[in-house]
């Protein structure tokens, strides 16, 4: 069934999807359902948009029993994190890719993937400050190498300043939307909100994210990215060093008064998955800081 007109803004998260049913599908079901949300807040009520979010609706229940014992499915905050390590594992390829000034379509893709997943994390709460400055780089990014690349100019590798960028709305003067092949270049950059202009890039300047090429991915960032369909790509790995465990937290007074809210345990949980997302990728150092930090909140009642 086609996208209705009014529903355009999802038709990126759906073809992310689409990509993953077979490769990822926790992936594949919440793009399905941020995109229904997000299709139900512009346009719910004329006869082709409601037709299509029924049946949008319909695809996630099916999807919803066939995954009820995936626990990424079942319980919210493990989905959340499943999202988010995978977002965060793209971003962490490409701006790899980036920082070593190796430009190319599956690097674009990733960048652009990753700003379309952290904006799906907002199906479980609003993001956070962290996940906005990514996805908003991680968009301008995959944008201004596309850019350059078509206009056969040698883009600047690593963070640069974000001022007077200015793009089409659509795919330059080729205009043909997303295609169906599984690396279609990414659409222009539009506006996330009200005072970032039209049609321009929002005056920010990112060489704040500036941290040594292997040190920079989030916490939460298992060390290796999954390869893509299409074009082979080899993970790339960032070297770390296991941290000792922080002796403070293994004597911590149990006995204490130390009441700890339902937030805290859902933290505590999300830090726990996070570090069994690290295991599978055989990242001790990550295993152990998001272990410590669990450690912390439940022994202190602080982060």
């Amino acid at each position: 069934m086609a996208l209705p007109p009014q529903l355009k803004s999802i038709q990126h998260h759906l073809r992310t999807a689409q990509e993953h049913d077979k490769r990822d599908p926790v992936v594949a079901y919440y793009c399905r359902l941020y995109a229904m949300q997000t299709g139900m807040k512009l346009d719910s009520k004329t006869p082709e948009c409601r037709k299509f979010l029924v049946k949008l609706m319909d695809q996630l229940e099916t999807m919803k029993k066939e995954l009820s014992e995936n626990e990424s499915i079942s319980q919210e905050v493990v989905g959340n994190a499943h999202i988010e390590n995978y977002a965060l594992k793209m971003f962490l390829y490409a701006d790899n890719e980036d920082r070593s000034g190796r430009f190319h379509k599956n690097m674009i893709k990733s960048f652009y993937t990753a700003s379309l997943l952290l904006e799906v994390l907002s199906v479980f709460g609003e993001l956070s400050e962290e996940n906005i400055q990514h996805r908003k780089y991680a968009r301008w990014k995959a944008t201004y190498i596309h850019n350059c690349l078509k206009n056969g100019e040698t883009p600047q590798a690593g963070p640069i300043g974000m001022e007077g960028e200015a793009y089409d709305d659509e795919f330059g003067a080729e205009g043909g939307g997303p295609s169906s092949l599984p690396y279609q270049s990414p659409p222009s950059y539009q506006p996330a909100g009200p005072g970032e202009g039209t049609g321009s890039m929002p005056h920010t300047n990112f060489n704040n994210i500036q941290i040594p090429p292997g040190a920079h991915a989030p916490a939460n960032t298992p060390a290796e990215v999954p390869a893509p369909t299409g074009d082979p790509i080899k993970p790339v790995a960032a070297p770390r060093s296991a941290p000792a465990v922080d002796p403070s937290l293994l004597n911590a007074n149990q006995e204490s008064d130390i009441r700890l809210t339902p937030e805290d345990f859902t933290r505590a949980q999300k830090y726990c998955k996070y570090a069994g997302s690290a295991l599978q990728y055989e990242d001790v150092s990550t295993a152990i800081q998001n272990l410590q930090k669990a450690l912390k909140l439940l022994t202190t009642g602080k982060e």
